[in-house]
């Protein structure tokens, strides 16, 4: 079994909004439906999860009866902090999910997932055991001295962008989020699964990434988004 985590628990803050950004109206659906419509409409995604932030759990029932998304089977109270949201994703799923089953973890504010890129980190995972969604870096990287300056630089040939979906198994998982909140690693911060695994000595997997695939933070994000989805509606039409 494969199923989605998907991760609905920040607020609008920085896209100066009165409501969750995961739920801002884009030509009349919240940008969470575009996201879950990507899983509903991918054929190896069985169930889906959103971890919600609190007061909204009802509006994501109602959403998803509106638009149809069947696979849709928990909606859950996040936490204080993104790792502790993905914990409460991770534990729920105690008494559903096989150890060898796939749990696809991915942030709700990231609506143009590629059914490619998830196929893709589903067939990684099952041959790995875990997959990262990456992409190379194409811009020179240095490391400050200072506020104002640099002397040193980080060949882009040694780094890659990591962001999700991001997959891995169910057991895999499970055991490593108890373990990281028992001894307090890998979950402060801006920590994410993928920082977490390292900290805890696990080797990740790439799996392919792709450059639409734009995490809604800021107004220009959202422009963005409406851009492809016109572009594709044009094209569509065409």
């Amino acid at each position: 079994m494969n199923v989605a985590i998907i991760l609905a628990g920040g607020s609008g803050n920085r896209m100066g909004q009165d409501i969750p950004k995961q739920f801002i109206n884009v030509y009349d659906k919240p940008v969470l439906m575009y996201t879950l419509q990507g899983f509903q409409e991918h054929p190896q995604i069985d169930a889906i999860e959103v971890v919600c932030i609190d007061g909204w759990i009802d509006v994501v029932w109602a959403y998803a009866k509106q638009f149809n998304i069947t696979k849709l089977k928990w909606v859950i109270p996040g936490g204080a902090s993104g790792q502790e949201s993905i914990r409460n994703g991770v534990y729920n799923l105690e008494n559903v999910c096989a150890p060898e089953d796939i749990v696809i973890i991915h942030d709700g504010i990231r609506p143009l997932v590629d059914e490619f890129v998830l196929s893709d980190a589903i067939v990684k995972c099952k041959q790995y055991g875990n997959a990262v969604t990456s992409l190379p870096y194409n811009e020179q990287i240095f490391v400050m001295d200072d506020e104002i300056s640099t002397t040193k630089y980080v060949p882009r040939e040694t780094l890659r962008r990591v962001s999700t979906p991001q997959a891995y198994s169910y057991q895999l998982l499970n055991e490593k989020y108890h373990e990281a909140f028992e001894k307090g690693i890998g979950i402060h911060g801006s920590a994410y699964t993928n920082t977490m695994m390292v900290e805890l000595g696990v080797r990740l997997y790439f799996s392919a990434g792709s450059d639409k695939n734009i995490k809604l933070t800021t107004k220009d994000d959202l422009e963005m988004f409406k851009a492809y989805l016109k572009n594709e509606k044009d094209i569509w039409l065409k």
